[in-house]
């Protein structure tokens, strides 16, 4: 949720001078592009992984700050509601066993951290959306006691200047209306960062761009909200519409939501940089005493707070982050497609797909997005939250004549990405044991056609037929996942459905 603020009323001069160092800071990254200051190649990549609290019920808990004490790790942050925490992996370079190692170090923290819940009668779940929360427990009350978030909370408020509607359309339909941006804290997902040289960052960032909705297709683990069956990841819509500073008006209008999949293809890092102060006024008008240009003149790197801090607030899928390590200046991007869970395998599969498919698809000589029309792929992505791994795409043909068609989910990531992602890992020098056991999770997904979403959604349906209502039935969804969860086998291994003790429950 970005930076470390404090809160405070802001005036008008406050804004005009915020724009005026956003301006000082978009030249300040030009001159560092121009200049080639930026670090050199060293393939790493980050991984951040948003979490639950939920009790033995299955139920929220309010805990985030009583667990956070017990944990004592800086890995371990908070986030926007109560009911939130964040783990933060630090940077690893990929190849080797890179994958192993991950999984084993977010095995011991997240087995760290849950039995550490536990003395508050509270545990982890990794999972999209927690099935069980209610709108009682969206609300502004229960976010996190953080200057940030409150702060955050009360300048969209204020941007939108009324209740924030949420309208989402799927298996069932949810509509209803917050105060707050409250609603925004039942997404948690997967962040995956890769450390990228200026001149790579283009081409890996339309690769991201492109293969985001396969990311969804395989990896959709959140298909309810508030007691109804929405898409098989719901979390783009609702994050859309409970960060949206736009009232009906605006939106009718066509001003762009500030958290968006993007409307181009790009060239530059610059692109988005630029685009974000172009398209959003400042939610966040907070100046750094640091003049960017001057710091640069005297040879120095400057932090470009304002750029960082105002980046914070602009919600793509695929964000660029400029950051600086030991003195030096670095690009990433930072992928923000995947939803939590269910397992830390599959968690892990999904970035060993992810990290192979984006080398393959930016090296490609004949790139994706010179030949996909964007607007297919943001259909696509949209296509893959509805729909799940049961989405179709639109995907150019393969061969000399071009053009594009019509493709399932499953056969374009078992007969095209999937081969990618083989060479890409390749690429990366991953070794092979550690690149064909997380790929192969993705390829059982797609042959057994099951992911998390499915696998809630069959599990639901099951209690339902078994004579629990609807709350009792998501509750016992929610357990069961849970306790298949830190058993640690991946989804598609799940049976489906509940033990006859808790269907009896």
């Amino acid at each position: 949720m970005g930076e470390k603020v404090v809160a405070g009323a802001f005036d008008l001069s406050d804004r005009q001078r915020y724009r005026t160092k956003l301006r000082q800071c978009l030249r300040g990254l030009e001159r560092l592009l121009e200049e080639k200051r930026f670090d050199r190649p060293k393939n790493l990549m980050g991984l951040e992984i948003e979490l639950n609290l939920a009790g033995a019920d299955g139920l929220p808990r309010m805990l985030n700050g009583e667990v956070l004490e017990r944990i004592a790790s800086r890995d371990f942050q908070t986030e926007l509601a109560m009911f939130n925490l964040e783990v933060n992996i630090a940077p690893h370079r990929l190849g080797g066993r890179v994958f192993d190692r991950l999984a084993e170090e977010l095995r011991t923290s997240l087995a760290y951290a849950h039995r550490k819940a536990g003395e508050v009668d509270a545990g982890i779940v990794m999972i999209g959306i927690l099935p069980t929360l209610e709108r009682d427990d969206l609300v502004s009350s229960n976010l996190s006691d953080v200057d940030r978030y409150v702060l955050l909370n009360d300048q969209i408020v204020a941007a939108r200047g009324e209740d924030f509607t949420l309208d989402i359309d799927g298996v069932e339909h949810l509509t209803c209306t917050s105060k707050s941006i409250a609603p925004e804290a039942a997404c948690t997902s997967v962040q995956l960062h890769l450390q990228v040289t200026p001149g790579r960052f283009a081409d890996v960032w339309n690769a991201a761009q492109a293969a985001a909705a396969a990311q969804i297709a395989m990896g959709a683990n959140s298909p309810f909200l508030f007691g109804r069956e929405l898409w098989r990841e719901s979390r783009p819509p609702l994050f859309q519409q409970s960060t949206d500073t736009r009232p009906p008006e605006l939106q009718a209008q066509g001003v762009r939501p500030r958290t968006w999949f993007g409307e181009r293809w790009i060239s530059s890092a610059y692109d988005l940089f630029e685009e974000n102060l172009r398209y959003y006024p400042a939610l966040l008008p907070i100046c750094d005493d640091e003049d960017p240009l001057a710091v640069l003149d005297a040879g120095g790197v400057p932090k470009l707070a304002e750029l960082v801090l105002h980046n914070g607030t602009v919600y793509r899928w695929n964000r660029p982050v400029y950051g600086i390590a030991d003195g030096v200046p670095h690009l990433r991007v930072e992928n923000r497609v995947l939803p939590a869970g269910p397992t830390i395998t599959d968690v892990i599969a999904n970035a060993a797909f992810y990290y192979g498919v984006i080398r393959a698809l930016a090296e490609d000589s004949r790139p994706v997005w010179t030949r996909l029309p964007f607007e297919a792929a943001a259909a696509n992505f949209d296509a893959a939250c509805r729909y799940g791994i049961e989405a179709r795409f639109t995907w150019p043909r393969r061969g000399r004549y071009g053009g594009t068609t019509e493709v399932d989910a499953v056969s374009l990531v078992r007969d095209e990405l999937l081969p990618l992602a083989e060479v890409g890992l390749d690429a990366w020098g991953v070794e092979p044991a550690d690149r064909d056991l997380y790929l192969g999770v993705i390829d059982e997904r797609c042959r057994r056609r099951v992911n998390g979403a499915s696998w809630q959604v069959a599990t639901f349906h099951r209690a339902l037929e078994s004579g629990l209502s609807r709350e009792a039935a998501l509750a016992a969804t929610t357990r069961r996942y849970a306790e298949l969860m830190h058993q640690g086998e991946p989804v598609h291994t799940w049976p489906v459905g509940l033990p006859e003790a808790a269907q009896l429950g």
